[in-house]
């Protein structure tokens, strides 16, 4: 083993990992010190620029199979990168930008071909408010969305001749400006068109140049039935539209569901409350209970108990792109009198007379429980 290669530190050692180690675990490792030694992040630091081509060269063989084995099996001794940025300087032959296009993208500009020659169109949110009902069921509501159409003034060209965009000097049109730092070359979208390779020189005073001009348009929103608070409804292609001929962004529909007044939603549950009378509860009773679909009649048996919650099969919220439905929960709470006439205060207090101890077995363990504290 040469002098040289007897001071290079162990690949694995540099990334920071096993020799296990993944080849997805390796290109995350590598990303995570090269984005921290980066010459971009630390200019002027001459010891991260070494450590930086130091992790480059760990990545660059062990992300290749076969030379990964075969430093495993011999180490740096049989390394065919020796010598890799030496003396002679440079890579020997490696393409840093391919490493970089692989692992970062466009983070620092590495990757091949620069030039941007169409984008994709933003995409739009709205907040749709609806009604309890309309979530249930669905709805079809037509609503307003601003969102920028093609300029009629020049066409979409951005330019006042319509001649269009043409290519920008700075970069001689391939989006992009190379820059040498130290053993390596890095790429930057150009600042002078924005990446894109074009520039206009003339630019349409209307639309300043884009080529679009604000607007509005109004299209009708398909809400499925079950939706709830919150749900997002996704309409393709009706986001703004792209530059340079790329594809529309896309529309996501917030849905808000106001509240109702009677109605209360647990995922398809509906639940809701429904006042009775002493009478019917205490004979029995055939009562209107309200529900999605309308009014029902719903049976109250003899002796029902203020709190009792009933349920009704089918008459919840119907599920998301099924055929199902939840069920509706029916609380009822027995009124109390506030005013009696005394026809009625009469009545009572011969019911309660008639009825005595025995008809509240309640009553009677409480006041079985005072006489064995109290005696």
């Amino acid at each position: 083993m040469s002098a040289a290669a007897g001071q290079k530190r162990d690949y694995y050692e540099v990334l920071g990992v096993q020799k296990s180690v993944s080849a997805q675990e390796l290109k995350s490792a590598f990303r995570k010190v090269a984005l921290q030694y980066h010459p971009d992040r630390n200019p002027g630091n001459s010891d991260a620029e070494e450590k930086f081509k130091e992790a480059s060269e760990a990545y660059e063989v062990l992300s290749d199979p076969e030379r990964r084995a075969k430093y495993d099996r011999f180490g740096h001794a049989g390394n065919p990168f020796e010598g890799f940025g030496g003396a002679g300087g440079g890579f020997q032959g490696v393409n840093i930008n391919d490493i970089f296009g692989e692992i970062f993208g466009d983070i620092f500009g590495g990757g091949r071909g620069g030039r941007r020659t169409s984008s994709r169109g933003a995409d739009l949110r709205y907040n749709l408010e609806i009604t309890f009902e309309e979530a249930a069921f669905g709805c079809r509501p037509k609503v307003t969305i601003p969102r920028p159409k093609k300029c009629d003034t020049c066409s979409g060209s951005g330019s006042k001749s319509n001649t269009g965009p043409r290519p920008c000097s700075a970069c001689g049109g391939s989006g992009e400006l190379r820059y040498t730092q130290g053993f390596f070359a890095v790429s930057r979208p150009c600042g002078d068109c924005g990446g894109t390779g074009a520039v206009v020189p003339d630019p349409c005073t209307r639309c300043k140049g884009s080529g679009k001009v604000p607007s509005e348009e109004v299209i009708e929103v398909a809400i499925p039935g079950g939706v709830d608070n919150g749900t997002r409804v996704r309409l393709s292609g009706m986001g703004e539209p792209g530059d340079r001929g790329g594809p529309p962004g896309d529309l996501y529909v917030t849905v808000i569901v106001k509240e109702h007044p009677l109605f209360q939603r647990e995922e398809y549950e509906v639940f809701c409350e429904v006042p009775i009378s002493f009478t019917q509860a205490a004979l029995g009773a055939k009562i209107d209970v309200p529900t999605l679909d309308g009014k029902v009649k719903m049976t109250v048996p003899n002796g029902t108990q203020s709190g009792k919650v009933f349920r009704l099969k089918g008459k919840g919220i119907p599920h998301l792109h099924s055929q199902q439905r939840g069920d509706q929960h029916v609380r009822v709470v027995v009124e109390t009198p506030t005013e009696l006439s005394s026809k009625q205060r009469e009545l009572l207090e011969k019911f309660a007379e008639a009825s005595g101890e025995e008809s509240h077995p309640q009553s009677k363990s409480f006041i079985a429980k005072v006489k064995e504290l109290f005696g």
